[in-house]
């Protein structure tokens, strides 16, 4: 039986969490789950955690894995959340260790902070099996957006790309972040693209041009015929020319100081201060 995904859609961030599970009564993973986060008031709240909680006890689902595809730079994970409520582990690929010393560094975080990734309940190697049930799932290295980013390919006709690909007729994701590399990039999608072109791609964003409505899957076959980026015939000097100057016009996620805070923790909140309340940076004139 192939495996089942249930998409979630967060708008006010564009993106896409995911449930990925076997048979109704079985063993399921969530995948990049978004908490919501006012950036005005400075609150956070889980409603968009909850309707994932919902399908998975409405299902009867047992959580093994809370799989991040990389430390997002545009929403806070709801990981830990999850993880009190349904249990499972949390999940992300060995090079975030290079992404937290990045940070720990831009943030001035405290000292005792560890840049090891043990803030994660398990950290995959590349191209690490592991198993969701009776599912066989691989753990795939694709570096470029950041130096950590991972796709997860389940039972060989299924990938979680992350933010690596997104939808055909938009492309591909940034690669100017600390560490991000669009050579990289290349290799990276190559790989993706290299799998059978029936293999259904499962996008961590949508940012549909205007008349379409926010869609998640398309397959290696139609991204390799249309992805405006890098379809077939698109070779490496073009692609990095190509992302290089689309980069430089990009502006700063809205939600990248705070969640890059959070997410380099697993979705932890940074250390309450004496008074009890956590509190968020805003390094100056840094980015």
């Amino acid at each position: 039986m192939p495996a089942l995904i249930e998409a979630f859609f967060d708008p006010a961030s564009s993106t896409y969490s995911y449930v990925v599970y076997e048979h109704d009564g079985g063993h399921c993973a969530i995948v990049d789950p978004v908490l919501d986060y006012d950036p005005a008031a400075g609150r956070t709240a889980t409603v968009r955690a909850d309707k994932i909680i919902a399908f998975v006890r409405e299902h009867q689902l047992q959580v093994q894995w809370l799989l991040e595809t990389h430390a997002h730079a545009d929403h806070l994970s709801a990981a830990p959340y999850l993880r009190q409520e349904l249990g499972g582990k949390i999940a992300i690929g060995q090079s975030i260790s290079k992404v937290q010393g990045v940070f720990k560094t831009l943030f001035n975080l405290e000292s005792e902070f560890p840049v090891d990734g043990s803030q994660f309940d398990h950290l995959f190697a590349p191209d690490e099996s592991f198993r969701i049930g009776n599912l066989k799932a691989t753990a795939l290295h694709v570096p470029g957006h950041t130096p950590a980013d991972m796709a997860y390919l389940i039972d060989g006709d299924v990938i979680l790309v992350g933010d690596t690909l997104f939808m055909p007729d938009v492309g591909t994701a940034r690669c100017d972040f600390p560490g991000g590399n669009a050579n990289q990039m290349f290799v990276s999608i190559h790989k993706l693209l290299a799998f059978p072109a029936s293999v259904r791609l499962y996008v961590c964003h949508d940012y549909p041009p205007t008349g379409r409505a926010p869609q998640c899957q398309s397959t290696v076959g139609e991204q390799r015929q249309s992805n405006i980026h890098i379809h077939d015939g698109i070779d490496e000097a073009a692609f990095v020319a190509m992302r290089t100057q689309r980069d430089a016009g990009l502006g700063m996620p809205t939600l990248l100081l705070p969640a890059i805070q959070v997410n380099v923790r697993a979705g932890n909140l940074p250390p309450a201060e004496e008074n009890g309340v956590s509190y968020l940076k805003i390094p100056l004139n840094q980015l």
